[in-house]
């Protein structure tokens, strides 16, 4: 936004230009401190789940995207870090399933092969777009 504003002690007029700015809110940690939300801090989680998995840059940065747009959608000055795991395990189980399960797998702590099981289960039991790499035995077909 442009402003004309005006010197109060020599009356010489000048421009200023603003910008809105966007802010995210901090983050509650689970041991009940607070920190700024680290946009680095989210990609580098969704970067090791999706880790030697066929998924695009620009689909991650998407994500990515989304996620902070649903942080300022909110309206709080400070969400839990709950909530954002939340979000990016929704995030991952749209982009890939396996990278959904392996985030899972540390986000919930699983402790045995039940709870891995639950949780491609419940995956399974979902209806959903097929898997990048369904195409066929070793990805032929795709082009």
């Amino acid at each position: 936004m442009r402003r004309r504003r005006e010197c109060l002690s020599c009356t010489e007029r000048f421009t200023t230009y603003e910008a809105a700015e966007l802010v995210l809110p901090r983050i509650i940690k689970q041991d009940g401190s607070r920190e700024p939300f680290d946009e680095e801090k989210l990609r580098s989680g969704l970067l090791r789940a999706l880790e030697k998995r066929p998924v695009s840059v620009e689909s991650i940065e998407a994500e990515i995207d989304q996620i902070k747009h649903r942080l300022r959608a909110t309206g709080e000055r400070e969400v839990k870090s709950l909530q954002v795991g939340e979000q990016v395990m929704e995030s991952l189980k749209a982009l890939d399933h396996v990278a959904y399960v392996r985030f899972a797998s540390v986000y919930r702590s699983f402790q045995d092969l039940a709870e891995f099981r639950d949780a491609i289960e419940s995956l399974e039991a979902e209806p959903s777009a097929p898997e990048p790499d369904d195409a066929g035995p070793r990805g032929e077909g795709a082009s």
